[in-house]
């Protein structure tokens, strides 16, 4: 497997596990329902924690610590030995779970996850659009404002 190949997985995964921190716990017990809903064991049980979250000033000023926030974590193995790993910010162990076992299943059966969690792929597409509709509806295009000099 050549870097471009790796880079490529990486990113997929990166995707998967995006739709599965926008999904509802409902959400991801409906594609684990529609995927079998395998057992899974737990490599480490869902424990919530806190990690510092930072920010800054400006989008490059220096990193100043913002804050705690609660996440939770999960490591799950299937029955034929492979692993998936999920972070959930929050305190929904369920959740967390879930998502491991999705990453998990991913990593066998790439097309049957995506297809699992199509519904909410288009759940998010349908807010941004919306979200970006609300925004357009107050936007000011200056060049069609008249100057006064004329």
């Amino acid at each position: 497997m050549d870097v471009a190949d790796r880079d490529a997985g990486t990113e997929a995964r990166r995707s998967v596990m995006a739709l599965c921190t926008a999904a509802t716990a409902d959400e991801l017990a409906r594609a684990l329902i529609g995927l079998g809903a395998p057992e899974a064991e737990d490599l480490r049980a869902p424990e919530i924690g806190l990690v510092m979250a930072t920010g800054r000033i400006g989008g490059d000023g220096r990193p100043f610590n913002l804050g705690e926030v609660s996440v939770t974590r999960a490591a799950v193995r299937l029955a034929d030995g492979r692993t998936g790993f999920a972070y959930h910010l929050g305190r929904d162990r369920r959740r967390a779970r879930q998502a491991a076992i999705l990453d998990a299943l991913w990593q066998g059966d790439r097309a049957g996850v995506e297809a699992a969690l199509a519904p909410v792929a288009r759940r998010q597409a349908e807010e941004q659009a919306a979200e970006a509709r609300r925004i357009a509806a107050t936007r000011v295009d200056f060049l069609t404002l008249a100057r006064g000099e004329d």
